[in-house]
């Protein structure tokens, strides 16, 4: 009885490090930090890691240490905890357009056609990279603090909404939204003629 637990726990374990092995981890920054001591200065060093699965989940996370190796290693185990879901549109592109504010961090994210790629720079890459995300045009305003705009970009992407799921709140078909959205006037309202 209790080996059968116990392989029934290592398959758990098991199916836990293979979707771990397909996460992809992506170093944002790291920073040093002295503090001045009687004794000298005491280093310390911050990392902030990005966290995917290239399918539509993403995560992001902070890790202090003294040695950077374990800062990282802190970094990748609180992104690991803190993953999101974001729905993708044929799994390459943002459903809409997207703004995201993070104390002084400002970014926009809009959907692309294929073909354009990635165009996204520093710590908005590692997100959208992570995310698999693979045509997106991004932009960002106000302050360039890796921090803010991870934080940024992640406000923008909780925003994103699936037609189906607008459709599930609304009470609706999905197709009803999308003749809508196409521009054929059938989801316009009515003009009034005087």
């Amino acid at each position: 009885m209790a080996r059968e637990e116990n392989r029934g726990r290592d398959r758990r374990r098991r199916g836990e490090d293979s979707a771990e092995s397909e996460l992809v981890d992506k170093l944002v920054q790291v920073n040093r930090v002295a503090k001045t001591v009687k004794g000298g200065r005491n280093f310390q060093f911050a990392a902030l890691a990005v966290v995917g699965d290239q399918k539509g989940r993403v995560g992001f996370g902070q890790g202090k240490a003294r040695e950077v190796p374990e800062a990282i290693r802190k970094a990748t185990e609180e992104a690991k905890k803190m993953m999101i879901r974001v729905p993708l549109r044929e799994g390459r592109t943002l459903h809409h357009d997207a703004k995201g504010r993070w104390g002084a961090g400002k970014v926009v994210l809009r959907s692309a056609p294929p073909g354009t790629g990635v165009i996204a720079g520093g710590p908005m890459r590692a997100v959208l990279e992570s995310l698999g995300v693979q045509d997106v045009v991004t932009k960002s305003t106000g302050s360039s603090n890796a921090y803010n705009m991870v934080r940024a970009t992640f406000e923008a992407l909780k925003a994103q909404n699936s037609p189906r799921t607008i459709a599930a709140k609304r009470g609706v078909k999905v197709g009803h939204l999308v003749e809508g959205r196409r521009g054929d006037g059938a989801g316009s309202p009515p003009t009034v003629q005087s």
